[in-house]
């Protein structure tokens, strides 16, 4: 199973920084998952500290050492209580996973998860640790395992006690309102993405609050286990030119979704493979060249150009709908990424009359993988050829 994971936040109304931090780490050569959501006392930059410190510790404690329960028992007893409002400098939610569906949660303080199985809430039994330094602060753990399907939903309280005091709401939408937005959605969209799923949430939150105006940092993160979807991204020609007939037809006839980068490759493919290409004249690219098609394979791009500008995008998150911007689009739907990158010399990127801040292909593709592992955190494979 691939574990499909995002998170999606709005801040508090009027603040700069968010009060929740969310903290997520693949580890490929295991295929275990660690991810924290953590909830900083108060709004603002303070609070912001506070969480990502919680969080950030956490997911450390966890990853060097196999018990996920010690761990989070440490920060639990070591957390500071605020002097002014007597409780815990932050919460958290832990998650411990690998990709056969076992599943060690650890909640301090947060809303409880969901657990959701044909769009049925599961209730999985639980232990509770009490803190030795904080009576008050009590610990629950949880230990079963996920099937092909399941989803578990983290949030802030800024989810559950949204329009809270409201006329219509008075306790806030509360456990029974999230699980009844989470269930719509799944019954109108049974296969939606975690991404547009955590969307969503934060959304209907927002809409549900008073003036739309949230009165604390909303924060929702899911982690949908299912099949992974493949995609093979084939940029550069091979170094060796009589390879040029093998790795045309092993991306082409490989099982997921494929895009090219670059005219000297797409012309390679439709030479051996005998196939056309066909540009595309209608679109406006803004400043970058327009795509072209090739039957069989969802999108070709221009080479450089095009890997550097997504490069950017990954990196800010700002994306428009040029043709890096459907490259993106095609990564990120993905999950399991092959990226298949020739390593033979092209003159063109030595061009003086090219800007100076093209980087070569080798470093734009490592940049990229990087931001798809760590940031969109997605399984990804180089393969220099």
């Amino acid at each position: 199973m691939f574990i499909d994971i995002s998170c999606n936040q709005k801040k508090k109304y009027n603040q700069n920084a968010y009060g929740d931090y969310f903290i997520s780490k693949r580890y490929k050569e295991t295929g275990r998952v660690i991810s924290v959501l953590s909830d900083g006392l108060g709004s603002g930059i303070k609070a912001n500290i506070l969480a990502c410190m919680t969080a950030t510790m956490l997911l450390k404690f966890i990853e060097a050492q196999s018990d996920i329960k010690s761990a989070c028992e440490t920060i639990m007893n070591s957390l500071p209580v605020c002097q002014v409002r007597k409780i815990s400098y932050s919460t958290f939610s832990a998650l411990d996973c690998n990709e056969e569906g076992h599943i060690k949660i650890v909640e301090e303080g947060n809303p409880e998860f969901l657990w959701i199985r044909n769009n049925e809430v599961l209730e999985p039994a639980y232990k509770i640790i009490t803190s030795k330094n904080f009576p008050d602060r009590h610990m629950h753990i949880y230990n079963f395992k996920a099937e092909l399907g399941d989803r578990i939903i983290f949030c802030s309280d800024g989810v559950t006690q949204a329009a809270l005091g409201s006329k219509e709401l008075r306790d806030g939408i509360c456990r029974e309102g999230l699980i009844k937005i989470v269930q719509n959605k799944l019954k109108e969209n049974p296969y939606i993405s975690s991404d547009e799923l955590t969307k969503y949430i934060v959304k209907q939150v927002e809409l549900i609050t008073p003036e739309h105006k949230l009165k604390d940092d909303t924060s929702v993160a899911c982690f949908y286990f299912r099949e992974p979807r493949k995609a093979i991204l084939f940029t550069g020609p091979p170094f060796d030119n009589e390879q040029d007939n093998f790795y045309a037809n092993a991306f082409y006839n490989f099982d997921g979704k494929k895009a090219i980068a670059g005219g000297t490759t797409a012309n390679l493919v439709a030479r051996e493979l005998n196939l056309e290409i066909e540009s595309d004249r209608n679109i406006n690219q803004g400043k970058l060249p327009a795509i072209s098609y090739i039957k069989g394979i969802d999108l070709v791009t221009e080479g450089i150009l095009t890997l550097t500008k997504a490069a950017e995008y990954l990196e800010s998150g700002e994306i428009i709908n040029d043709s890096a911007g459907k490259l993106i689009k095609f990564l990120l739907e993905s999950d399991e990424i092959k990226l298949m990158v020739g390593v033979k010399l092209n003159q063109a990127h030595y061009n003086p009359d090219l800007p100076v801040e093209i980087e070569i292909r080798r470093n734009v593709i490592k940049k990229i993988a990087n931001l798809l592992e760590n940031k969109y955190i997605k399984k990804v494979e180089i393969k220099f050829i």
